[in-house]
């Protein structure tokens, strides 16, 4: 009867003590546990508009008490997709991708959708893969806008250089498409090239543009960054032509204020990413939320 009762008692220590062993699967972190965990994977971190949206996506989650873990993507397909996996490695509860090509992105939102992840993707779409909604402004109307505005400028039957986005993204193909909706009716476009939204490869895209058609009368580049570029160009060069940019980015407006960038569609990043916050909030209480979340653009000039 003694033996029994001392492997009864052994059996309980052994019980408690296992009960009492830390679970490899629980956080007890006493600042984390229990928040939301947001993953965000940004295009890059070299665009100032990118850097607005970031900044305001993750003061607006932390203010409402969320955890957020951002990756850049630095304008490359693969480290995005790579970042994007790590993120559900990690566990995140949702997850809001600003993508940096919405085809090779498509691969990654379906490896979120079969871990049950949601997605909301943010400026620019995703091809494939189920999303929740897309937060972005409109850009077919902006590129409309932006046509219409260098119409009332310089006159119809102008000739105009089109400097293009990333080839893949979607906001190039729209910002392209509300552009070409006015340009093709009632502008000359001698020259249409990307510059993967870069400063730089603007330049260098605005200037070969200059050496096979100086007679160039606007250019509509599809960000602020590519037409900050061909601004240095056209100086260079010592030309009088109008640029109209898109994003609405510090320095854009700064340069518009000096005369040198004749206008830009103005996005507003903060107030996108307060609605990405938003929407995160709304797709973990269960709500359905709209396909499309269109964000007010304005010509500033």
């Amino acid at each position: 009867m003694k033996k029994v009762l001392t492997m009864a008692i052994l059996s309980l220590i052994v019980f408690l003590g296992a009960c009492s062993m830390e679970s490899p699967f629980v956080n007890n972190d006493s600042e984390s546990d229990g928040k939301v965990k947001i993953g965000l994977s940004i295009s890059t971190l070299n665009n100032p508009f990118f850097v607005s949206l970031r900044d305001a996506i993750v003061e607006d989650a932390e203010s409402k008490g969320m955890e957020i873990v951002v990756v850049n993507a630095q304008d490359d397909a693969a480290t995005e997709i790579s970042g994007i996996e790590d993120l559900i490695q990690q566990g995140v509860d949702i997850l809001l991708i600003n993508p940096t090509d919405s085809a090779a992105v498509s691969s990654a939102v379906q490896s979120a959708n079969n871990a049950e992840i949601p997605v909301i993707t943010i400026d620019r779409s995703a091809d494939k893969g189920e999303v929740e909604t897309l937060i972005t402004s409109d850009n077919v109307a902006g590129g409309e806008m932006a046509a219409n505005f260098i119409i009332e400028t310089v006159g119809e039957g102008a000739k105009v250089a089109e400097i293009e986005g990333i080839a893949g993204a979607s906001a190039t193909r729209e910002r392209g498409e509300g552009f070409h909706n006015i340009a093709d009716e009632s502008l000359d476009i001698v020259a249409s090239q990307p510059a993967d939204f870069d400063r730089t490869k603007g330049l260098t895209v605005m200037e070969n543009t200059l050496q096979g058609s100086g007679d160039i009368q606007a250019v509509f580049a599809h960000n602020d960054e590519m037409a900050l570029g061909a601004i240095e160009a056209i100086k260079a060069a010592g030309k009088d032509i109008i640029v109209v940019g898109f994003d609405g980015v510090e320095d854009a407006l700064n340069s518009v204020e000096a005369g040198d960038l004749t206008a830009t569609i103005a996005q507003q990043p903060g107030l996108m990413g307060q609605e990405a916050v938003s929407a995160v909030e709304r797709v973990l209480n269960g709500e359905e939320l709209e396909e499309l979340i269109k964000v007010p653009l304005e010509l500033v000039q």
